[in-house]
């Protein structure tokens, strides 16, 4: 897939970030969004974050907090890290409660964190509440309904649809759910006919209880939309070169050995959440979704269903990638360049 050089790559940059000022002039609110991730995992986490963070300077998302499925203990430190690095230091994380052994990477934050310079190795840490106590109040104290972007395991998602009221707020987690989230955009599952897909397969049961029983309309993206589509390693050569040191650029290379292309698993259910309407995707039929006990997903049609899947024609591939490129690599409005 072809990809622009670095002064092309930045000269559309800025100007969608202009069409984007516009839109917002234009009474265009941004999508306020709660990002759910294992980073630490998987590589394509930090490129979905640096996404969140571009679209956020562009006006088109508002970037409430992260909650994290990794209980790895670098996952925090390093993913406030990367919040820094892009100017949003106050961002709050939340950290797993889980006692998981698998799906507790820590090779690359571990990596990065160890290879900052200058300035980023300095800074007092944040205290990181837990994922579920988070969740709750950065719904509660919303005044509008939120879109979450969960590409990691459910067993945040279910935490919070379990939990009782709290100081957060007198509602239930499934009432604080229905009154507050207008979206559940997820990476989950495989609608090729696949294996049981890895989010899944990590927690069974807190993926069926919120793939099956989240009361807001749910878009999946399933393994093959990801798989299909590759962010480019000439990308992480070429376009981040605007910072001596860069988060993301060190994660990249500390995940494996470089060269080497990354599926956009995570990257396309962000896209989905935040512009939902600019047609780098089709969507299934609505209909209903179930969890198998090894974690393999199957979609029936339904009229009345509230879940729905993403669907990629090859003949977008390229465009779409191009659009993750340009956001993943757009630099920091305020935060870490050079």
């Amino acid at each position: 897939m072809g990809s622009l050089p670095l002064p092309c790559v930045h000269r559309v940059a800025r100007a969608a970030l202009l069409i984007a000022l516009a839109g917002a002039l234009c009474g265009a609110a941004p999508v306020p969004v709660i990002f759910d991730t294992d980073i630490g995992n998987d590589i394509d986490d930090v490129l979905a974050l640096a996404m969140l963070h571009a679209l956020e300077s562009r006006g088109e998302c508002r970037l409430l907090g992260v909650t994290l499925t990794n209980p790895a203990p670098s996952a925090a430190p390093f993913t406030h890290l990367v919040n820094r690095f892009y100017g949003r230091a106050n961002l709050p994380v939340g950290v797993s409660a889980a006692r998981r052994t698998e799906g507790a990477a820590r090779g690359y934050p571990d990596a990065a964190l160890r290879a900052a310079t200058g300035k980023w190795r300095e800074g007092p840490q944040p205290v990181f509440p837990p994922a579920v106590k988070l969740l709750r109040r950065l719904l509660a104290s919303s005044a509008e309904k939120v879109v979450i972007v969960q590409v990691g395991f459910s067993d945040n998602l279910a935490g919070l649809l379990a939990s009782g009221p709290d100081e957060e707020s007198p509602l239930d987690g499934m009432a604080l759910v229905r009154e507050k989230v207008a979206l559940l955009s997820a990476m989950a599952g495989d609608f090729a006919g696949g294996r049981p897909e890895y989010n899944v397969r990590i927690d069974v049961p807190a993926a069926r209880r919120v793939i099956e029983d989240w009361p807001a309309p749910v878009v999946l993206s399933g393994f093959e939309v990801g798989r299909a589509l590759l962010y480019p390693a000439r990308s992480i050569e070429r376009h981040f070169g605007y910072a001596k040191w860069h988060p993301v650029v060190e994660a990249y290379r500390a995940f494996k050995k470089m060269p080497y292309d990354q599926p956009t698993w995570d990257l396309t259910a962000v896209l989905q959440a935040v512009r939902p309407e600019a047609g780098y995707f089709d969507l299934s039929a609505p209909g209903v979704v179930r969890v198998d006990g090894t974690g393999r997903t199957t979609f029936r049609p339904e009229a009345s269903g509230t879940r729905r899947y993403l669907v990629l024609r090859p003949e977008r591939a390229d465009r779409v990638v191009e659009a993750m490129m340009l956001l993943a690599s757009q630099p920091p409005a305020g935060g870490g360049a050079r």
